[in-house]
């Protein structure tokens, strides 16, 4: 690439003049001022972007050109609401600037962020933020880093201040140049008085970079006084960093720029292109491995889908990471759909797909603006208009080449959301609004379940609200929420015998029917029997499904407080009928009068359902989080503890989960996770059965 490239032409022709990254770090870390301020320090003129809510809920692509190569930075959502954009992007990224707050201390969401990267093996550069807080120390957050992240954390930087708490610079601990950014422009300088900072770390870093290097003799070139050369380590710095076994940390200040241009320079010279960063593994349609994509622009396509963006007007715009060969306009792609594959279930948004499409378009980001490109080469991220059938977490590929990139785990939608549209015109718009959502957010999911209520699940109140908002302001369309139904059962729990009678005269053909029932219970998970005793053609053998058929329809209306009934054995074992007047509706109503006349207070109960929940907390946590388990009605089955994690395993009522996503965060200081799956039906408490009587 020639260095003269300005942001106004960004076509690149290879994929070392690439570096994809991601900022990452907590709401209120400074990430995005951050992210502002690396594309001031290029884009000529660049005035930033407004933050709102949106803006902080989705990830988001700029680029900027420094030095020689081309950077896709994408500002992830820091809010653990959101975690699967934070997901998307260090899909589409090959290293992470991680931006931690020194005013606010390593917490546990960011422990949970930092093990985000840790999974997906990206390397990481760290942007320490807000040491110019009263109560912020360099010393003491880089003793916290090491403490939370380990050893690879070491500074290269270190911060010096102009005046007390006014950080003005840095000091480069191995080239040993202070930074000076006082003026409003960097000013470069050989250090020339001894700091403190300095002989603290500068040390250490040699060491480690001495270590990750090939050559053997470097320590004991180090260890007998031997200056070694400042472009030698700077190269195993970079290789140590491109291998996730080193994090640099850089002291930066979000409002003044600080710490910037050296961010670049580490961005350019020390995280890795898109040919080093390994590609996630493919598959063919039928399910079989293929070899990993290569980063090769001459190999066939194969490119993913990280995110949707739905408009009402202009229709769909899909970002896309091209992991191997080239995008072309007017290209014919195969798009494939296979998210049941990674078990993210088969809501009617989300079933397999196959198709071929057309590629209209192809835009790039020039800053923040999106500008044309006939073409797009492995390890670019670029937005493509109007792909029909693409979806968040697709694969396009050569349409003679057909592959399936496998998908980046998706969170599950925790928190319900019961919802009602508020008036006739919002209800004709709702599905069509909600579809759409869908398909942009991956993290929604529909669900009409056991009642007759539509519930949105996501994955907190944040992200509740953000949806609520969209549906309003994108697709107006209002919607009420309602509390939510928990489909609870009824079953009997004693014997009954009892008596169905239909008798009804008012000229012409009557209505004659008597059945006569017994009712038992039956063991969890039993459903439904129907056992017929009649003899001597009490009840004539033509009328005997009727009675049945009256009996099952009862039964799924309920007889107690509305919910269906389960685990129950009917047994018909007399009855009456007329020759002229019995019929077959007439023993269904009294097949449903005799489950009534069983049905009394001591001979019928509510079943609730159960989850198994498995909740996963810092071992510090753990004690709260049982408790709270305990008072919730939870069954503890047991707890282990992994890489300093407690996980904890329990039988939970669903009537007290519909809030524990918020919980829970509480509870665990935003760090803890957990997981639900139906368990079954146990009796509800006597005291919450009489409250759904007196409410039916």
């Amino acid at each position: 690439m020639s260095s003269k490239m300005s942001a106004a032409s960004m076509q690149v022709t290879s994929p070392d003049d690439v570096r994809n990254v991601v900022l990452i770090g907590n709401a209120g870390s400074g990430k995005t001022s951050l992210f502002e301020q690396l594309l001031k320090a290029r884009i000529a003129g660049y005035r930033g972007e407004k933050e709102d809510a949106e803006r902080a809920a989705q990830l988001y692509l700029a680029s900027l050109v420094t030095g020689d190569v081309l950077v896709n930075l994408l500002d992830a959502p820091g809010h653990p609401d959101f975690v699967g954009e934070l997901r998307a992007g260090i899909r589409a990224a090959d290293a992470a600037i991680f931006v931690i707050s020194a005013a606010d201390g390593i917490d546990g969401a960011a422990q949970a962020l930092w093990e985000e990267c840790t999974v997906a093996h990206l390397p990481r550069i760290i942007a320490l933020t807000k040491l110019d807080a009263g109560h912020a120390d360099f010393d003491a957050s880089v003793a916290d880093a090491q403490d939370k992240f380990g050893e690879g954390v070491l500074p290269t930087h270190v911060p010096t201040q102009s005046s007390p708490g006014v950080i003005s610079g840095n000091i480069g601990l191995l080239s040993l140049e202070e930074h000076d950014y006082t003026s409003g422009e960097v000013v470069n300088r050989k250090l020339t008085s001894d700091d403190s900072h300095v002989e603290t770390y500068r040390g250490p870093l040699i060491e480690a970079i001495i270590q990750e290097a090939e050559d053997d003799s470097l320590m004991d070139r180090y260890l007998s006084g031997e200056e070694l050369d400042t472009d030698y380590l700077l190269d195993d710095l970079r290789k140590a960093v491109a291998t996730a076994n080193l994090y640099p940390v850089v002291p930066v200040a979000s409002n003044t720029g600080v710490g910037v241009e050296e961010l670049l320079r580490l961005i350019e010279h020390g995280f890795p292109t898109p040919s080093l960063h390994p590609n996630p593994s493919a598959t063919s349609l039928d399910g079989k491995d293929l070899p990993n994509p290569p980063t090769d622009v001459s190999a066939p396509l194969v490119a993913q889908v990280i995110r949707t963006t739905t408009d009402p007007f202009a229709g769909r715009l899909s970002m896309v990471r091209i992991f191997s060969g080239t995008l072309r306009a007017d290209d014919v792609v195969h798009v494939s759909g296979h998210r049941s594959r990674a078990g993210h279930g088969e809501e009617a948004h989300e079933h397999d797909h196959d198709n071929d499409e057309r590629v209209g378009l192809i835009q790039a980001a020039v800053g923040t603006e999106l500008k044309p490109r006939p073409t797009a080469i492995a390890g670019e991220i670029v937005m493509v208009p109007k792909l029909t059938t693409a979806e968040t977490g697709d694969t396009l590929s050569a349409k003679d080449r057909p592959a399936v990139v496998e998908a980046w785990n998706l969170p599950e939608p925790l928190l319900p959301l019961a919802i009602r549209a508020s008036t006739r015109n919002d209800e004709d718009k709702l599905a069509t609004a909600l579809q759409r959502l869908a398909v942009e957010d991956t993290t929604v999911r529909l669900d009409r379940g056991g009642s007759d209520q539509l519930v949105l699940w996501t994955t907190g109140q944040t992200h509740a609200d953000l949806l609520i908002a969209r549906l309003v302001e994108r697709y107006g369309v209002k919607v009420e929420q309602e509390e939510l139904k928990i489909p609870l059962r009824e079953t009997f729990i004693a014997k009954a015998t009892a008596m169905g009678r239909h008798v009804k005269q008012s000229g012409g053909h009557g209505q004659y029917a008597v059945c006569n029932i017994e009712v038992e219970p039956l063991p969890r998970g039993s459903g439904f029997e129907f056992v017929d005793k009649v003899v001597g053609g009490s009840v004539p053998r033509q009328f005997i499904p009727s009675v049945e058929k009256g009996v099952r329809n009862q039964l799924e209306k309920g007889v107690f407080a509305g919910f269906p009934m389960v685990d129950v054995r009917v047994t018909l074992f007399d009855g009456k009928s007329h020759s002229v007047d019995s019929s077959d509706m007439a023993f269904q109503m009294a097949g449903s009068l005799a489950i009534k006349e069983a049905a009394t207070p001591k001979t019928v109960a509510l079943l609730e359902p159960l989850d198994l929940v498995t909740v996963t907390v810092g071992e510090e946590y753990l004690g709260a989080a049982m408790t709270d388990l305990t008072g919730r009605r939870g069954q503890l089955l047991g707890s282990d503890a992994e890489n300093h994690k407690a996980i904890i395993r329990a039988l939970v009522p669903q009537t007290e989960l519909s809030r524990y996503a918020i919980d829970l965060r509480g509870i665990a200081h935003g760090s803890g996770t957990f997981t639900r799956e139906f368990h079954g039906y146990e009796l509800l408490p006597t005291p919450l059965m009489e409250k759904y009587a007196k409410s039916s």
